[in-house]
């Protein structure tokens, strides 16, 4: 063993050092005279400082320790892997143990056990969120990062989120432009890692600023580089001396977020193929398929709980004409407003869905009463009643709506939507710009509320 690159210490009965060797300056950057004195323990990175008190205890108790490893913070903020072997002497009731840092070894080795696990990760994560805890634990197994996140940006939105944020002072930001003036952003617009100490001057653009309302210590950011350009950016910041990054933490970062990036971007693409087969393209609403798997989940609800819910089936009045007079790129702006002002009318608990061409169809869960449904419908046919402004031209459309109940109806998906459908068309057949309900199954007109059967049969405006 090289002593020159190993140091001696000797360590008391109360953990404290008694005698260290000049090669412990190199190490741990700090004097002979600042460690002398010093509780051993207070030098330990403190996540390691219980497996490092039990390895105390073994070797204080006559067994030999060797090739014991654990982490210690340097004087100036560096996290140094060392690996110790130690043994008691009786005799002088002092703990001997030689030291060696073995540092880079450990980024070597980590560096490859990350890129292990992130391709683990990339195959089994079931989303992204999922993904990013798992990269927030392999990044913590690299260096200090207690304070993390990741920043995600959408080009075509210019919108810069932050989809996985966990931070010791602050909650997520809210998405922003990329000319927000945050750190986040200049790593993201120049393509270039940055690195924010104390020590450190950096010229940054005048716009550029911390994200969030506390600023850190220390602030280290690498840009999340793909074949596309730069989607994002990898964060970590301490708020303590006791943390501290470096030239190399940068080196390690950047090291694995060209492989992270890669990941990110084929789950983003697994993502949207799963999400686009489940909603209608045009509209970004759930597809048939989606609809029917909601409604079926719900209807299981409401059997165990007892609730009712409602669907309501929508077709617009005379759709073709729209197409034919102002063409298809017009009426496929139609139906996208469509989406958003029925939106506007229901919970966000409820569904809306596109069932194809100009037919929409919602499920209102936990409704207390079939009125209930009747309102609802009412206002989304007052709010389709509504002049339509799209591509500089006003255009005036109505809708037929019908609406059924559970249990009243059926207590089936099939019958459910045959008789909201049986409802719509009678209502279109009676001129359109209307909503009914089909009569209520073992249920006679005096069982209904005051009013019911005329709102049922007869609302709309022709």
């Amino acid at each position: 063993m090289d002593l020159l690159l190993d140091a001696i210490c000797m360590v008391d009965v109360q953990g404290r050092f008694v005698f260290v060797s000049a090669a412990c300056e190199r190490i741990f950057g700090y004097t002979a005279d600042e460690m002398i004195g010093r509780q051993m323990l207070e030098l330990v990175f403190p996540e390691d400082r219980v497996k490092t008190l039990e390895a105390a205890s073994r070797v204080m108790a006559g067994h030999l320790q060797l090739h014991f490893e654990n982490r210690y913070v340097r004087k100036d903020g560096q996290v140094v892997h060392i690996m110790w072997s130690a043994r008691w002497s009786e005799a002088d009731q002092l703990r001997i143990a030689v030291a060696r840092d073995v540092t880079e070894l450990k980024h070597a080795e980590s560096m490859q056990v990350a890129l292990h696990a992130i391709s683990e990760a990339a195959h089994s994560a079931e989303d992204l969120l999922a993904l990013f805890r798992h990269i927030h634990q392999i990044i913590g197994d690299l260096l200090p990062a207690s304070n993390f996140f990741v920043a995600l940006y959408d080009e075509k939105k210019d919108q810069l989120s932050f989809p996985y944020f966990v931070d010791e002072h602050d909650e997520a930001p809210m998405p922003r432009k990329l000319d927000s003036g945050t750190l986040s952003a200049e790593v993201i617009r120049t393509g270039q890692a940055l690195l924010l100490t104390p020590d450190t001057r950096v010229t940054l653009s005048d716009q550029a600023g911390t994200i969030v309302g506390k600023d850190s210590l220390d602030w280290l950011g690498v840009p999340l580089a793909s074949q596309k350009g730069v989607i994002g950016v990898l964060v970590v910041q301490s708020y303590s001396g006791g943390v501290r990054y470096t030239e190399q933490d940068k080196v390690l970062l950047q090291f694995v977020s060209a492989q992270i990036a890669t990941v990110i971007e084929r789950k983003q693409s697994e993502t949207w193929l799963r999400h686009i087969a489940r909603h209608d393209v045009l509209t970004d609403l759930p597809n048939r398929g989606l609809f029917d798997d909601r409604l079926r989940a719900a209807l299981g609800r409401a059997r165990l709980d007892g609730d009712r819910l409602s669907l309501l089936y929508i077709d617009l009045d005379r759709f073709k004409q729209v197409n034919d007079t102002y063409g298809h790129a017009t009426g496929d702006l139609l139906l996208r407003e469509v989406g958003h002002r029925i939106r506007h009318c229901v919970r966000d608990s409820d569904t809306i869905g596109r069932l194809g061409g100009d037919e929409f169809v919602v499920l209102l869960s936990s409704i207390k009463l079939p009125e209930h449904a009747l309102m609802v419908a009412e206002k989304i046919r007052a709010s389709l009643n509504q002049p339509f402004e799209l591509a500089g031209q006003y255009l005036q459309v109505s809708a037929s709506l019908g609406v059924a109940v559970f249990p009243e109806h059926g207590d089936e998906n099939k019958q459910l939507i045959r008789h909201a459908d049986s409802a719509m068309y009678r209502a279109k057949k009676m001129g359109g710009n209307r909503f009914l309900m089909e009569e209520l199954q073992d249920s006679d007109d005096d069982d209904l509320p005051d009013g019911m059967i005329q709102a049922e049969r007869s609302q709309g405006t022709e």
